[in-house]
């Protein structure tokens, strides 16, 4: 596990990368002079990011903005006093583990490891929030190009679907896609000629 440690509290910091180096199988990293955050985050690509505040400090919380923003990664934060309301930015901020601790350090490998698993999790929740959500989108678009479909060229919901489908697979895409080229006018079932008797 590639842990980055980033420390405002230098003691303290010292204390967690040697009980993380201690615990084995743990490569401990820490940010360059003049780095940020983000930058570290970018050129380590870390299993797990510690940053160690010397007390809550809602302008340090940018940082961790920008890394869930631009490199999503476990963050555990941890600070010297209790404050319920910027535990709550913090955690909004991106930060996946939210430790308090005084002079005396905690077991440090299980809270990262239990935010490493907890980080995951949110990830696949949030992933398939999202491909419901585009589900539903694309079921949205389907049923209003078939109700274009049914008015415009009288046909049936099995056959407006139908048609949808048959297009989808001839042009080797998606239904969904046929479906927007038909609401914006750019794909239209062409009129079923008849014979001379009338039929089709």
């Amino acid at each position: 596990m590639r842990v980055l440690l980033a420390d405002a509290n230098l003691d303290r910091a010292a204390s967690v990368a040697d009980h993380l180096a201690g615990s084995g199988a743990v490569d401990v990293l820490r940010l360059d002079a003049g780095e940020s955050l983000a930058q570290a985050v970018a050129r380590h690509r870390p299993d797990v990011v510690i940053v160690d505040m010397a007390r809550p400090d809602r302008d340090q919380l940018d940082s961790i903005r920008e890394v869930a923003s631009r490199h999503p990664s476990p963050i555990v934060l941890f600070v010297d006093r209790n404050d319920p309301a910027f535990m709550e930015a913090a955690i909004e901020a991106g930060v996946s583990s939210y430790n308090v601790v005084g002079t005396a350090l905690p077991d440090v490998k299980p809270i990262v490891e239990a935010a490493v698993v907890m980080f995951r999790r949110y990830r696949q929740v949030e992933e398939e929030l999202r491909k419901a959500e585009a589900s539903l989108k694309e079921r949205v678009l389907i049923d209003r190009a078939k109700a274009k479909l049914m008015q415009e060229r009288r046909l049936s919901e099995p056959d407006a679907y139908g048609w949808l489908r048959r297009q989808a697979m001839d042009r080797g895409r998606r239904i969904a896609d046929i479906a927007a080229d038909v609401l914006d006018g750019s794909l239209a079932p062409t009129k079923e000629r008849r014979g001379a008797n009338g039929a089709r």
